[in-house]
């Protein structure tokens, strides 16, 4: 199986985190010549309207506000900077289904998501938004723990 679109799940609050994330979706796609998908996924319309009131000169669109996002940037100044071809996408939703759906959509063969350890007790308690993915998506998941 060829991996020709690759999609990296970006949180708002990923930092060091994103760039091991972004360096590990970088380097499947530098082998591949695969395109990455950078996504977020909002989990309501009012989180897109909130960010909305606090930028100036963006369109009205979950991925006009996702383009913005410091943790968006950061991975499409990476990706800039190796050379690999990407797309960004918004998504409105629950983070774990609303990632399945659009990597059903854009025909991600792969699904790169970061996420940091916890217990299975922390898991059942707070949910796993990773844990989701996983089960969820249409295709194989890479998870990159945080260090």
């Amino acid at each position: 199986m060829s991996i020709e679109t690759i999609l990296l799940m970006v949180k708002r609050d990923d930092g060091e985190r994103l760039d091991r994330l972004t360096e590990e979706a970088i380097e499947v796609a530098s082998a591949t010549g695969a395109r990455i998908v950078v996504a977020h996924a909002f989990e309501t319309q009012e989180d897109v309207d909130e960010a909305l009131s606090q930028l100036e000169g963006v369109d009205g669109t979950p991925s006009d506000v996702a383009r913005r996002l410091e943790g968006i940037r950061r991975a499409m100044k990476a990706l800039e900077a190796a050379g690999v071809e990407y797309a960004v996408e918004g998504v409105v939703g629950d983070p774990g289904d609303a990632i399945a759906e659009l990597a059903e959509r854009v025909g991600a063969d792969r699904v790169f998501v970061g996420g940091r350890k916890r217990s299975p007790t922390g898991k059942a308690v707070f949910g796993s938004t990773a844990q989701q993915i996983m089960l969820s998506a249409p295709c194989p998941v890479t998870f990159v723990r945080e260090e």
